[in-house]
């Protein structure tokens, strides 16, 4: 299940980023691709607007549904193991023990070997 709702979420990210780069923008958008034709030369240029602005908006709720959708299913996972944690609890570093003489006054470090 999870692997079907991850292949959508994809191909929603994918179907988003397109749409959102055929939009008419001020800069240079991918809206003239094509010859020079958009969408515009199709539907009018308000109208390619307003397809493309509802196609986005219609693709981000989606995308936004199958984010939760996919944390949900996650969260309820009942593997208890993290890959964070595995080993380092169990992994503890053996610092050797510096010997000082109490009766020294001034103790040196030791030399480096």
């Amino acid at each position: 299940m999870a692997d079907i709702v991850l292949a959508i979420h994809v191909l929603l990210a994918l179907g988003l980023i397109v749409f959102i780069l055929l939009q008419r923008s001020d800069g240079g958008a991918l809206g003239g691709l094509g010859g020079g034709m958009s969408l515009s030369g199709i539907m009018g240029s308000q109208g390619s607007a307003n397809f493309l602005t509802r196609i986005t908006a219609i693709f981000a709720a989606l995308f936004m549904i199958t984010s939760l959708i996919l944390a949900i299913i996650e969260s309820r996972k009942s593997d208890e193991n993290s890959i964070i944690l595995d080993g380092s609890i169990d992994s503890e570093i053996e610092a050797p023990l510096i010997k000082i003489d109490e009766e020294m006054e001034n103790p040196a470090p030791p030399k480096a070997e």
